[in-house]
């Protein structure tokens, strides 16, 4: 089953409108929360206001039932850390923070009662440039005695621009007081945070997060909102219900990027890369989220060796805080920052020293035989054949015959370029205890339970989250091999903590790497108690009983039984050696990977502009991904398609935009995201030569290799289409105003 492209079993539901997302559930006697959001992005709290007949509660109502502060789940050393409430109790520090909740019968009556809380504010100076942390990587003295004697230098500024994730289905939270439901990437995480704050035991909160309508790594952080549902719930002893409008959403959801960078390499005359430093400055927002500082820190910084054999890396990476929407992870998180100012510095060495972008990326690729390879700033990269990633994928884009399309399109009008972007991403976040010395205060392992049931059917029970990816077909397929049953006898559950009692959840390219692998280990777990059931019943020795395709075997002879025969036996075990062979059929395992699983790829990308609108369209697209052994090849199609939509947009089309502390970009009006016709029809392939060494199933992360690439292969091609005209640079997006003012030299 493994390598199969099966068609998703989890798509009849969503088809036939059989789906379960946060605003289909409806609880008897539920009360709706409107929220009231600070219109000031810095501003003190003077006075609130709520009407008699209202029903709302405040910042002072929470303190006076000792409810604690959120905490950041990543705390660098040094790092200042501003309190946080789920209800602002002195100040604001960003336009659409909470300030008040009201509740009503309907959403209607309590979007009416919030507009009669009256809040009084003094407006404060917005901040500027106030330090969050400082985090650096690689050796200093080294970089600048290599920069001392180098004869060249390439010199980049660039920024990466703040991004909105906008998913489908907007956020949203509903509390009996002992159960949560709410839309999350990682139930367990939020179960722990919000006990912490309302300072209860686990045990006595269930948080439930059934389908998904996308997540994009910001749904897997802590909002103000999941606290407050459960204490409003457990106050009033109702239940109570909060759904996002999706203006709330651009308001208050974590945002992603938002780096300026200064990026210096030195290079021999043969466009040999000698050494690199990069300064950045990453916009926290207003407060510290949930990885807010893990993300520009310690994991954007640890990609910045990228794919190339630069013998010396320093890296300065300095958080600060403004008033905005806290920032944190969104799709490829840390990843595509890293591949763009490496790829954008690796073209305009190429164009300053005259030699071919392909080339000069040849030269500095990491071999093959390098690996394992332990790069200057840190990770150590076990497997991977970079060279031929980039040459496969110049063969099939025939990147040699590009100049005879250029030719062609300039007889219509039209401008067309080339780029490539090479990347390598650090997927599976992470091993536990190097995301602990780094300042995670929780570990990064993933849980999986197999319950075999008497009739030989089987449900697998793991920490992960399904939001889109096809999880419960890909864990099927696991299974199906392990086990050697159909898939239709497999059952998934995810996202429920009293059926899973640990887990991590799923961002950062982890659930096939660290969930599939302790899925694997649990049912070899399975396999070797059905062997000693064999070894019982057929009255061999255990060290005698194979399994294969579905029945174990007694070595050298036609004696056999089936996995279901085996399962029937688990619960009747009649005359079985109760000391020595347990009855039933269920295991747990819990795996915590040794490694990051180091995906990486190519990608190609031609672009044409027209000079008179300055619009650039996406001509043509081909990626070559690394992502080890593939469990279902029309997953990770649709997976690199859809992260190349987002990456495409980033470099084309999205911006959130603040103007003195005030959103600007408030809506689908002023936010634009590229529609189907905006996107090509990519041409992939998979090469599937270096699996992971280091976990059970060989696999690494697919989810966000197209996040990664796209924008530096997009802005690539676009700058070479422009550069007949003499452009060199351009901010993203590349919007068609921006394109045409750089073609007319404005």
């Amino acid at each position: 089953m493994i390598g199969l492209s099966v068609r998703r079993v989890e798509d009849r539901r969503f088809l036939e409108g059989s789906g379960r997302f946060i605003a289909d559930l409806v609880l008897p006697g539920e009360l709706h929360c409107a929220i009231v959001r600070s219109p000031h992005p810095h501003a003190r709290i003077r006075s609130i206001s709520i009407p008699p007949h209202v029903l709302g509660f405040a910042g002072k109502d929470m303190a006076a039932d000792g409810v604690g502060p959120m905490r950041a789940g990543w705390v660098l050393p040094g790092m200042l850390e501003v309190p946080r409430w789920a209800l602002a109790r002195d100040t604001v520090r960003h336009v659409g923070e909470p300030v008040a909740a009201v509740f009503a019968e309907t959403l209607a009556a309590a979007e009416d009662a919030a507009e009669q809380v009256f809040i009084e504010y003094e407006a404060l100076p917005l901040l500027k440039d106030e330090s969050c942390f400082r985090w650096t990587r690689g050796d200093s003295a080294a970089v600048e005695e290599v920069f001392s004697k180098a004869k060249r230098k390439i010199e980049i500024e660039l920024v990466n621009n703040r991004l909105c994730g906008a998913a489908i289905e907007t956020r949203g939270a509903i509390s009996t007081g002992d159960t949560l439901y709410c839309g999350t990437q990682a139930p367990h995480h939020i179960r722990r945070w919000v006990c912490e704050e309302l300072g209860i035991d686990e045990g006595k909160l269930r948080v439930v997060s059934r389908d998904m309508g996308g997540g994009f790594g910001y749904k897997g952080k802590h909002y103000p909102e999941e606290t407050l549902v459960v204490w409003a719930a457990r106050r009033l002893r109702r239940p109570v219900k909060w759904i996002a409008g999706r203006n709330e959403s651009f308001l208050s959801d974590t945002q992603g990027r938002d780096h300026r960078t200064k990026a210096e390499l030195a290079v021999s005359p043969q466009g040999e890369f000698l050494g690199l430093k990069v300064q950045t400055t990453a916009d926290v927002g207003a407060y510290v989220s949930t990885f807010g500082a893990a993300i520009p820190g310690p994991i954007y910084s640890a990609l910045l060796a990228g794919v190339y054999r630069t013998p010396a890396v320093f890296v300065e990476v300095s958080g600060i805080f403004s008033n905005t929407v806290p920032t944190d992870a969104y799709r490829g998180a840390g990843r595509p920052e890293a591949c763009y100012v490496l790829e954008r510095l690796a073209d305009k060495a190429a164009r300053e020293l005259g030699i071919d972008r392909a080339e000069i990326r040849r030269r500095n690729l990491i071999p093959v035989s390098a690996m394992p390879y332990k790069t200057p700033v840190g990770p150590t990269y076990d497997c991977g054949n970079f060279p031929q990633i980039l040459e496969r994928a110049l063969a099939i884009s025939s990147y040699a015959d590009f100049e005879a399309r250029r030719a062609a399109a300039k007889k219509k009008n039209r401008l067309r370029g080339i780029g490539i972007a090479c990347f390598v991403e650090s997927s599976g976040v992470a091993p536990s205890k190097l995301a602990g010395m780094m300042g995670a205060r929780g570990g990064f392992y993933e849980s999986a339970q197999v319950r075999v049931a008497p009739d030989g059917s089987v449900t697998a029970y793991l920490g992960t989250h399904n939001h889109g990816q096809g999880h419960e077909t890909a864990f099927s397929q696991i299974l199906s091999q392990s086990l050697g049953i159909e898939i239709e006898k497999i059952k998934i559950v995810e996202g429920d903590t009293a059926a899973v009692p640990a887990g991590t959840g799923t961002f950062g390219s982890r659930s096939i790497a660290v969930g599939g692998s302790a899925l694997h280990v649990a049912a070899g777990k399975i396999i070797e108690k059905g062997r000693r059931i064999a070894a019982h019943l057929l009255e061999a020795s255990h060290a005698d009983i194979s399994f294969e395709k579905g029945f174990f075997e007694v070595s050298g002879t036609d004696r056999k039984l089936s996995f279901a025969q085996i399962a029937g036996a688990a619960y009747v075990p009649h005359n079985y050696p109760h000391d020595t062979l347990e009855p039933g059929l269920d295991e747990n395992a819990f795996y915590d990977p040794p490694n990051f699983a180091f995906s990486n790829g190519a990608h190609v990308c031609e672009v044409e502009v027209d000079p008179d609108t300055g619009r650039a369209e996406i001509a043509a697209y081909w990626t070559v991904d690394d992502i080890g052994t593939v469990i279902n090849p029309m997953l990770v199609e649709g997976q690199i398609q859809g992260a190349l939509a987002q990456g495409i947009g980033q470099a084309l089309y999205e911006r959130t935009a603040y103007d003195d502390g005030q959103l600007l970009s408030a809506s689908f009006m002023d936010y634009a995201l590229p529609r189907a016709s905006d996107l090509p029809d990519p041409v992939g392939e998979l090469d599937q030569s270096q699996p992971c060494t280091h976990n059970p199933l060989g696999a690494k992360g697919c989810g966000e290799s197209g996040a990664i690439g796209a924008p530096a292969a997009v802005m690539s091609a676009l700058l070479d289409a422009l550069s007949p005209l003499g452009v060199t640079d351009l901010e993203m997006p590349a919007t068609p105003h921006r394109v045409w003012r750089a073609i007319m030299g404005r």
